[in-house]
């Protein structure tokens, strides 16, 4: 990803550090040990050519991805609102701020992530708020956002369906969302119903699904429901979401269509039993 960087930098872990312009003439050794002191980076971020995750198993991630979906936004955002939900170390967040984003919010639980996300943003001199917040308490976030990211945490989630619901309030024009896909890569001709004893459309691989781990996958126990492409797009459907772009396998950009009913949110109404 493009970068207008600084030799600037400050240690993230000191009591006294100082602000990131007020130091000069950091190498790429020095610039190195504090990204490593920050402990293990899931983005590969450049900063000032030192990466943040060279040896990711998944190659330049998440730029690799960023490359295949980079069109659906505009080259120019022109102030436009970005709220980024599970952020990690802010690759995304930083992408679109670079791209003339107004206001850029970055959520995530984990605070190793958030400190690495605020180390890379400082760094490149891009004012992009991080906050703590899990993805069940985005729903409390003040206001609407013109674009949100819901990239590489959906399938990590034990309530993927209430998150996906909280999510769905806070996009006030596209939601972009991404997750990893298992089984059928095929979409699926969605009937309105199905009979009782019709138990063949369970045996169809492209039939909407959602694969339970119960253990671990990938070495990783948050890995909970991993979809097909139906199933993923089945949900996003019945979410109240418009599918109106796939810019590759795994991400999906929607817009709300009938995400309220009598101005009543899907989820609102699903929690009081009036759905």
């Amino acid at each position: 990803m493009n970068t207008n960087l600084q030799n600037t930098v400050s240690d993230p872990t000191s009591d006294d550090a100082q602000p990131l312009a007020s130091l000069q003439h950091v190498n790429a050794i020095e610039l190195t040990q504090k990204v490593e002191a920050l402990g293990d980076w899931f983005h590969n971020i450049d900063l000032d050519g030192v990466s943040t995750a060279p040896n990711h198993f998944l190659g330049d991630y998440p730029n690799i991805k960023w490359k295949q979906i980079s069109s659906v936004f505009p080259a120019d955002l022109k102030g436009a609102s970005v709220l980024d939900v599970g952020c990690n170390a802010g690759f995304y967040s930083i992408a679109l701020k670079q791209r003339g984003a107004g206001r850029v919010l970055g959520v995530d639980v984990d605070t190793r992530y958030l400190d690495q996300a605020r180390f890379a943003a400082s760094f490149l001199h891009l004012d992009i708020e991080f906050q703590k917040c899990t993805v069940y308490e985005v729903d409390s976030i003040a206001g609407q956002f013109d674009y949100v990211l819901f990239m590489g945490l959906f399938y990590h989630l034990r309530y993927p369906l209430l998150a996906l619901d909280k999510v769905v309030k806070k996009v006030s024009g596209q939601l972009v969302f991404q997750t990893m896909l298992r089984g059928s890569k095929h979409a699926y001709p969605v009937k309105p119903n199905y009979d009782f004893w019709n138990k063949k459309i369970f045996t169809d691989p492209d039939f909407p699904a959602a694969y339970f781990i119960e253990n671990s996958y990938s070495n990783d126990q948050t890995n909970w429901f991993i979809p097909n492409r139906s199933g993923a797009e089945g949900m996003l459907r019945s979410a109240g979401l418009q599918i109106v772009a796939h810019p590759e396998p795994e991400t999906w950009v929607c817009e709300p269509k009938s995400v309220q009913r009598d101005g009543r949110y899907i989820l609102d109404m699903e929690l009081d039993g009036t759905l």
